[in-house]
């Protein structure tokens, strides 16, 4: 039996591509939020990144980028465990020894995959088998809590399900994580769609002037002439500005658009003073931070020590359960 540990929260974040209000809304609010709950690990999925990300010093950019907005936004080295996947190698070895426990038809059924397939992306065995390593990322730590965006549930379904059938043919190593879902955790994109970096329909948290502009005012609505009511509810604009709103303001715009008289120009205006507004101060601390040429570099050095430390002692206990300890 495992020694009961306090409660250990473990998410992670690809940098294959700029953080946009879907990582925001969806799992970094909930990330700082969680600091004082428990002991959290957060780490930039780098390995996870291959899968999409094929330039080595892009992917090295993108990584020290995604690193400077988590702590620009307000997570904390001193409350969490912050650090890059790939500086902790054992969760490969892990990834290999689970991957000899689960069955296809397990990989076979995951949505996620089969969802960036049908939309255009490579359907490499990296890409079929993120489930296992998404599951090694979890275990390797022994985590109680996964805060996850809708689509990764079943991924955390799929890690209790390994570990359930590893602690039976072996011998009980890992807790059974539990997911952590937030209401605001899926985020339209200006499609419309579930914004994501692999569909190219996100707006950026740190972009600013006209880039955010160009954004927000790209957003697809419908051909409803300025004059006629509009359905609040079916609108893309409308969902991201209750991201941001009070409920006075939410409900002053919900009746803006069904009285008519207002084109969606002027809601996305209102959309962008909102975004502005929210996100400025984080804009200002992430250019001091970015001024400390040695500062992120750090604290993922020390971070990643002290997640290799764990990654190392749950590791001794797998190797001990199938049989590579030396006598």
């Amino acid at each position: 039996m495992t020694t009961p540990q306090p409660r250990r929260i473990l998410s992670g974040v690809q940098p294959s591509g700029k953080l946009h209000l879907g990582n925001y809304f969806g799992a970094i609010k909930q990330h700082i939020a969680l600091q004082n709950e428990g002991t959290c690990f957060y780490f930039l999925a780098d390995y996870h990144s291959m899968t999409t990300v094929q330039d080595a010093e892009l992917r090295r950019t993108l990584t020290r980028e995604a690193a400077l907005d988590y702590l620009a936004l307000g997570l904390d080295p001193a409350k969490a465990i912050f650090f890059r996947q790939s500086d902790v190698p054992e969760v490969c070895e892990l990834a290999w020894i689970l991957g000899t426990v689960i069955n296809m038809g397990l990989l076979e059924r995951a949505h996620s995959y089969k969802d960036k397939v049908a939309k255009g992306i490579e359907a490499s065995v990296g890409l079929f088998t993120y489930p296992i390593l998404m599951a090694a990322d979890i275990l390797i730590y022994r985590s109680n809590l996964v805060p996850v965006g809708e689509d990764q549930v079943q991924h955390v379904e799929i890690t209790r399900d390994i570990a359930e059938k590893f602690n039976r043919i072996y011998q009980e190593v890992f807790p059974l994580p539990n997911y952590r879902l937030e209401a605001a955790a899926k985020v339209p994109g200006v499609d419309g769609q579930k914004m994501s970096k692999s569909y190219g329909n996100t707006i950026e948290i740190f972009a600013d002037g006209k880039p955010l502009k160009k954004s927000v005012m790209g957003i697809v609505t419908d051909a409803t002439p300025v004059e006629a009511p509009k359905d609040p509810e079916k609108c893309t604009v409308f969902t991201l500005y209750k991201l941001f709103a009070t409920p006075e303001e939410l409900a002053a715009l919900a009746d803006r658009y069904c009285a008519g008289g207002m084109g969606y120009g002027e809601a996305k205006a209102l959309l962008l003073a909102k975004i502005d507004a929210f996100f400025g101060p984080f804009r200002e601390r992430r250019k001091q931070l970015a001024m400390d040429s040695t500062y992120v570099e750090d604290v993922l050095r020390d971070g990643a020590r002290r997640a290799r430390a764990e990654a190392m002692e749950t590791m001794a206990m797998v190797r001990a359960a199938v049989g590579f300890a030396k006598e």
